[in-house]
């Protein structure tokens, strides 16, 4: 088994004004192999003595840790042989983060500031940082002082979230990144690329920078506008492929939450925030995690037009290790306000199940699972309901969405139900229940996951080539 492929994901920002219930909300796809296990952790406070040596398993990056580790829910990989590639999380202290959406550069950019071969990648990104981070801000200016210190691998964005502020950080080069807050009656897509447009420096409430950005880029003839610091277009890439894999999930997304604006799905211009034309709701973002292009004519499962069916890069894909959706919903302490929404496998064909950010163990089905399928494990059991329905989607495909209703409605439920008991319960109970709450909601999902794959493989069984129709009269 080769190691991990470059990962190439899809990423939601949602500011607290620009949701129906006030939560902030980072989502992201996590586009890898398609078979690949990701399990669901949870990692205990630990204080150390003495502290602790980060070493990468992937390119011997090291450093020394913070002797306090918060609490922190987490999505490594099943095998650390190739880094550890924990992804997202939210911790004690009410934070959020997702890392990373990767991006590229420009040779120009790059030619003066080169990625540092043992530096900082998407693979060590939230180990070492989400446990020590107390606010969405506060990581922003803890990772850029790291990457400033030890150098960057990769060019990569990355998506921060407490309950009033949503961040986006991009590291470009070696040693350069810029950071800008959602505004919070907006939100952004983004589909890796740089994403970030013009910078305000003198606007550190919405914007942050590595020290000596602007110096940087002056004294290196990098900027070719007498007017804007165009982030974007300084330290990005702008070329065809673009214009196929990246900016078409890009304009879904906006067509989606601003059906009245008219853009073109390859347009190299689509701007990095916008007001949606309403409220947003949580289950907006799981609809378009698992997009893939619906409505249109580049539809690969729908569209009728075989040229441009297959055209763009949908936003879910068999690729897809997991997605998650982060939310942080105002008022709640930090144990109840977090909920981590993890679907494993094929979003278009998983389940978003809700973890309470205060839980304190997972299921033990979320924690197993290798490159071989296994039926023990839960990514496994949600990659063979997909691969089941892939075999005959035109049977099999409203089965899915027939199931994927019903469980999603429990859930919302249930999730009702348990914030309002929670808000009743003593503070030294609430960590338990909000275990046992989440461990119930993944027992349930699976228990349907189960039902349906059993249904279909009977139905399958009627489905071979090999099936004859005998002549009743021999």
């Amino acid at each position: 088994m080769e190691g991990k492929e470059f990962s190439a994901c899809t990423s939601i920002l949602v500011g607290r004004k620009a949701s129906v219930d006030g939560s902030t909300m980072i989502a992201r796809t996590e586009d890898a192999k398609t078979a690949w296990p990701k399990h669901f952790v949870v990692h205990p406070h630990q204080e150390f003595q003495t502290a602790p040596e980060f070493i990468s398993p992937d390119n011997g990056f090291a450093m020394n840790l913070p002797t306090i580790r918060g609490k922190y829910t987490a999505t490594p990989e099943w095998t650390d042989k190739f880094g550890i590639f924990e992804e997202s999380g939210i911790n004690e202290y009410g934070v959020a983060m997702s890392a990373t959406e990767s991006a590229y550069a420009n040779d120009r950019v790059l030619g003066v500031d080169p990625l540092i071969e043992k530096g900082i990648g998407e693979e060590a990104m939230v180990t070492i940082t989400l446990p020590y981070i107390k606010s969405a801000r506060n990581g922003v200016k803890y990772l850029g002082k790291l990457i400033e210190k030890y150098g960057a691998s990769e060019t990569n964005g990355v998506l921060f979230a407490d309950q009033t502020e949503v961040w986006y950080l991009e590291i470009a080069t070696g040693h350069y990144w810029a950071a800008q807050r959602i505004p919070d009656n907006c939100y952004a897509v983004v589909g890796n690329q740089l994403a970030i447009q013009n910078i305000n420096f003198n606007d550190p409430q919405n914007f942050l920078t590595a020290t000596g950005l602007k110096k940087f880029v002056f004294e290196n003839h990098l900027n070719n506008s007498r007017t804007d610091f165009n982030f974007r277009e300084i330290f990005g890439t702008q070329d065809l492929s673009d214009s196929i894999y990246s900016t078409p999930r890009v304009w879904y997304g906006q067509r989606y939450f601003n059906p009245t604006i008219q853009q073109n799905p390859q347009s190299q211009q689509l701007p990095f925030v916008r007001q949606a034309e309403r409220l947003i709701y949580r289950e907006d973002l799981q609809f378009l995690l698992g997009s893939h292009y619906q409505g249109t004519d580049y539809d690969p499962l729908n569209s009728t037009n075989e040229k441009l069916k297959h055209k763009f890069r949908p936003i879910s894909l068999a690729k897809t290790q997991e997605a998650h959706i982060l939310q942080l919903r105002p008022e709640y302490s930090a144990e109840l306000s977090g909920i981590h929404w993890l679907a494993l496998g094929v979003t278009a064909q998983s389940i978003f199940v809700p973890f309470y950010a205060g839980i304190t163990q997972t299921p033990k089905s979320y924690q197993l699972g290798s490159a071989t399928y296994s039926s023990d494990s839960a990514y496994w059991q949600f990659k063979l309901l997909g691969i089941l329905v892939d075999a005959h989607y035109s049977l099999f495909g409203d089965s899915l969405a027939t199931m994927q209703k019903e469980v999603q409605t429990q859930l919302n439920h249930t999730i009702w139900q348990t914030d309002r008991q929670a808000q009743k319960m003593p503070t030294e109970k609430l960590v338990e229940f909000l275990t046992q709450a989440s461990l119930k909601n993944a027992a349930y999902v699976l228990e349907k996951v189960a039902e349906l794959s059993a249904e279909l493989i009977t139905t399958a069984t009627a489905l071979s080539p090999l099936d004859f129709k005998t002549d009743e009269n021999l």
